[in-house]
C-alpha cells in the first residue's frame, strides 16, 4: 500500500479514538502519547517498514548459530515490521538441506525450520547447488531456489534490503 493510504488510514483511526475518547466511549481519555502511537501501528498486510538482508555462506557452528540468533532477534524486536530473508550460498547452503553432507546440528536445522514458520525467507543460490549436484528436492520445503546467490544479494540491496555479511 501506498504511504499516503496508510497515513489516512492512521488519521482516521486517530480521529477515531480521539472523539471515542471525547465521547467517554472509552472510560478516560487517551493521552497525547498514545493517539501519537497510532502513528507506529503497523497493519497485516501493510508492506514493512524494515527489510533485512543476512548472507549465511560458512559451514562453522558457531557463525550458524549467530547469524541465526541475530536474525531471531531482529523478528523479535520489530515483529510483523520487519521482511528479513537469508541468502545461503557456498559451504552454508548445507542448513537448508534435507540431508546436509557437512554436519548442521539438529538446533540448527529447528532453528532454521522456526525462523521460516514467523516469515523469514530462507535463499539457496543456484550456482552452489549445481556444484553439489543437487536440485530444489534436495532442499527443505521452504527454501527458495534463486539463480545465482551474489546476484540476489545485489537485487534485494536495491529493492531497499539492508545488508548484513559476517
Amino acid at each position: 500500500m501506498s504511504q499516503k493510504l496508510d497515513r489516512a488510514r492512521r488519521r482516521l483511526l486517530t480521529a477515531a479514538v480521539a472523539a471515542g475518547t471525547g465521547l467517554g466511549l472509552f472510560g478516560r481519555q487517551a493521552s497525547a502519547q498514545e493517539t501519537d502511537s497510532l502513528d507506529d501501528l503497523h497493519f497485516p498486510g501493510d508492506e514493512p517498514e524494515h527489510k533485512l538482508l543476512y548472507q549465511l555462506n560458512k559451514a562453522d557452528p558457531g557463525y550458524q548459530e549467530h547469524v541465526l540468533f541475530s536474525v531471531g532477534a531482529v523478528l523479535r524486536k520489530y515483529g510483523d515490521n520487519v521482511k528479513i530473508v537469508v541468502v545461503a550460498f557456498a559451504e552454508g547452503i548445507h542448513v537448508l538441506a534435507r540431508e546436509p553432507l557437512r554436519p548442521v546440528s539438529d538446533e540448527i536445522q529447528s532453528r532454521v525450520s522456526s525462523l521460516a514458520q514467523y516469515g523469514v525467507e530462507f535463499h539457496a543460490c543456484g550456482n552452489t547447488l549445481k556444484s553439489l549436484e543437487w536440485d530444489e528436492n534436495d532442499l527443505v520445503d521452504f527454501a527458495q531456489v534463486v539463480e545465482v546467490g551474489a546476484a540476489d544479494i545485489m537485487e534485494l540491496q536495491e529493492q531497499g534490503y539492508s545488508y548484513i555479511s559476517w
